[in-house]
């Protein structure tokens, strides 16, 4: 069991739906992002999600995009970022870490090299936007074997002919994107994302998690009430954008947390 399973059974318990959290890695500089990701277990976060910058990410909005390219100036690396996250691990050995970001960092360092690092990094899942199903083989089946969980997106335009394959090799949780289009470019409906939950979660006992769109509490809660939970990623780093110190985006982030929490 990864401590994403840990989690979900945790929260399950508790009668609770997931709030996760999207940090990108070394924005806006690699000593304030790691002082914003330990921030984020106190404000009520339950999944951490861990942005690895990357030159060309296609799925990501022009906020995430200005945040990566803001930690490449900066210096930060793939090696950096599993730097971060074990240095988050020397004062929290419970909440997941989630990485996310595109295949060619990893495929340059090499899959085997890099989900040992990973692993001894503390990273417990993965999600790989440019990886499709037809190339499982190539990282997700790898990293399942490492005992990391390999977390699926799926979209509006996911339909029922193509929704086995995407759930075949998922694990931990599913990501499901409440638009079409990129991170941060429209406000998520809970009307909209309640009939498409169920449909997925006809077809897999996994949680399903709803991303992009979410920007308020009352947002988070609308969301997090029709599914196992909700991601928020541009409006955090909008805050981080702004200059705002770890005191104030922790205060941020727990009022989004709060709101999923009361769905």
């Amino acid at each position: 069991m990864t401590r994403i399973d840990a989690k979900f059974a945790e929260l399950k318990a508790a009668g609770k739906k997931a709030f996760v959290a999207y940090v990108m890695a070394g924005d806006p500089d690699e000593a304030k992002s790691l002082e914003i990701v330990k921030a984020m277990p106190a404000a009520g976060v339950d999944i951490i999600e861990l942005g690895l910058p990357f030159t060309d990410p296609m799925a990501d909005g022009p906020t995430i995009q200005l945040a990566g390219q803001r930690a490449l100036d900066q210096g930060m690396t793939l090696q950096k970022t599993l730097d971060l996250a074990k240095a988050f691990r020397e004062t929290d050995d419970t909440t997941p870490i989630v990485l996310m970001g595109y295949y060619n960092p990893i495929y340059s360092r090499g899959v085997d090299k890099f989900l040992v690092d990973a692993v001894e990094a503390g990273i417990d899942g993965l999600i790989i936007v440019d990886l499709p199903p037809e190339e499982d083989e190539e990282l997700c089946i790898p990293a399942q074997k490492a005992g990391l969980n390999f977390i699926r997106l799926a979209t509006p335009t996911t339909d029922d002919k193509r929704l086995p394959k995407v759930l075949e090799n998922t694990s931990g949780f599913v990501y499901y994107v409440s638009i079409t289009g990129i991170t941060g470019a429209a406000a998520a409906s809970g009307a909209d994302v309640a009939p498409e939950v169920a449909r997925i979660k006809a077809k897999t006992d996994l949680p399903v998690i709803v991303g992009f769109g979410v920007r308020t509490p009352e947002k988070a809660e609308e969301i997090a009430a029709v599914a196992d939970g909700t991601v928020v990623g541009s409006a955090i780093v909008n805050e981080v954008a702004n200059g705002k110190s770890v005191e104030e985006i922790a205060a941020y982030v727990k009022s989004l947390a709060d709101g999923a929490h009361r769905a």
